[in-house]
């Protein structure tokens, strides 16, 4: 036990002496952040939704990079061989690599959970539950690590290895992009990279439910943690010397690849392919059923039935039937819709902040910029389906406005090549239909209450293919346009 503390002790002191390990340990992720900062900056709060993002890439540079990088680089210097000569076991020394490992990555998870509540996010939800999945997280990424350091003969092998896995993990693997963005045979192939449910796990804990849901995504990191382990352990290698084409056991390498594979499998089977959606925050897709314009409804007809007829009342024989006259119905008064009572003052006081039209969020071309050729045809058969959209004519006025800017928000949700020009359709439609003053109240109620209403997140019957999977991304998309198109009916955008 004193040999493994002790060995403990070197290995954070040399860590902290390896400048490149630092790199990647602490200026790495945190670039990340900043790129995701300065990227989602107009979400209502900064980071809280990327999270699980981030700190999987912080233990990505720590345990795919760094890990391997000292372990290579500490071999080629005669480091372990030197160890090799002392009376501790194997078993020992790497144990006490991975804790100190542990710690690192820890120490800069808790660096980019300060920066990023720094900048506005909130305290996570359910700080234990984040603390066991960013644990598990950590195990499975070091077992990895110790794997690559395996396979690699010297310091750029590393970081090619490193790169193989940590570029399509980033892409497809659910941790840079989100996995609703992706095409469905992504989605499929996500589920064999161990990121998929490092983010779910860890986000789980920052904003999510905590440990309800998670246990599929525990148990995946922990068995690829545990084969990537034995893999490390079996093949360690204590000298430089030692090349891996000439390296026995080679087999072991097989139960690494094996945990993937089955964690991918039992996902398929399990049917956990499917992005998951938090249904506090909205249905994806849903929009209330209300009958057309101009049609009136009761309660009866709501319900589907037919009004009921009170039952007659027999009098007694000797009561006399008097005719009663005709009682007088006082009129029932039309109460006002919530969005009439929108004032000067309530436009006057938004938040005007808002990314700018050329942007990568919420983008908008100018009124005389025509789409490339490829996408005409797209941009005009949207423009000639919207009079007869079903969720943009049917239904109360404020309903029909709010679908309508989910025609612009999902394009951009998405990140499509027409997510420039449907705003622009879209706001010259809302200016055809609705009156000037009429539209300016509903879209300040709109952006007033944003998260009112259910959320269009695939515009597939206009022409649009995608669906944007996730409804919060939707609606924060919409409130940014309903802001553009005020701005631009209040003279504060001239065009």
């Amino acid at each position: 036990m004193n040999a493994l503390l002790e060995h403990l002790r070197v290995s954070l002191r040399l860590h902290f002496r390896n400048r490149m390990a630092l790199l990647y340990g602490y200026l790495f992720p945190l670039i990340f952040l900043v790129a995701f900062w300065v990227l989602y900056r107009h979400e209502k709060i900064p980071l809280l939704r990327h999270m699980g993002e981030l700190l999987t890439v912080a233990v990505l540079g720590g345990a795919c990079f760094g890990l391997p990088t000292t372990l290579v680089g500490e071999r080629e210097r005669g480091v372990w061989r030197r160890y090799r000569l002392s009376p501790v076991p194997t078993w020992a020394i790497v144990t006490s690599t991975v804790v100190a490992r542990y710690l690192i990555i820890l120490s800069a998870g808790l660096l980019q959970l300060a920066v990023a509540l720094a900048v506005g996010m909130t305290m996570p939800e359910h700080p234990f539950a984040l603390w066991v999945a960013f644990t598990f997280v950590s195990f499975a990424f070091i077992g990895l690590g110790l794997v690559i350091a395996t396979l690699a003969d010297n310091v750029p092998a590393v970081q090619a290895l490193g790169q193989c896995i940590f570029l399509p993990m980033l892409i497809i693997g659910g941790v840079a992009v989100q996995l609703a963005s992706l095409p469905l045979w992504a989605q499929h192939v996500s589920a064999y990279f161990p990121g998929r449910y490092a983010v779910e796990s860890l986000q789980a804990g920052v904003s999510g439910r905590g440990f309800a849901g998670t246990r599929f995504s525990l148990l995946a990191l922990g068995l690829i943690g545990a084969a990537g382990c034995l893999a490390g352990a079996k093949l360690f290698r204590w000298d430089a010397q030692q090349r891996f084409a000439t390296r026995a056991g080679k087999f072991w390498l097989v139960p690494a690849l094996a945990a993937w594979v089955a964690v991918g499998l039992l996902a398929e089977w399990r049917g956990r392919i499917a992005v998951p959606v938090d249904k506090e925050i909205a249905p994806v897709a849903t929009m209330e059923k209300s009958p057309p314009r101009g049609v009136p409804t009761t309660s009866a007809s709501v319900e589907g039935r037919a009004p009921s007829r009170p039952e007659p009342q027999l009098l007694p024989p000797s009561t006399p039937t008097v005719p009663a006259p005709p009682a007088a119905t006082p009129p029932v008064p039309k109460s006002e819709p919530a969005w009439m009572r929108i004032t000067d003052k309530d436009v006057a006081a938004l938040d005007y902040n808002v990314p700018p039209d050329q942007g990568i969020v919420s983008p908008m071309a100018p009124p005389d910029e025509q789409p490339e050729d490829f996408m005409k045809d797209q941009v005009e058969g949207v423009r000639s389906k919207l009079p007869t959209w079903l969720p943009g004519t049917d239904g109360d006025d404020l309903r029909c406005v709010r679908n309508l800017l989910y025609v612009a928000a999902v394009p951009d949700a998405i990140q499509m090549p027409v997510e420039r020009y449907l705003p622009r359709v879209v706001y010259q439609y809302l200016l055809e239909t609705y009156p000037k003053d009429k539209l300016i109240k509903m879209l300040t109620y709109i952006a007033l209450h944003p998260e009112e209403g259910g959320v269009i997140d695939d515009i597939s019957d206009l022409g649009v293919e995608g669906s944007a999977g996730d409804p919060m991304v939707v609606r924060e998309r919409a409130y940014l346009y309903a802001i553009k198109y005020i701005a631009r009916l209040t003279g504060r955008v001239e065009e």
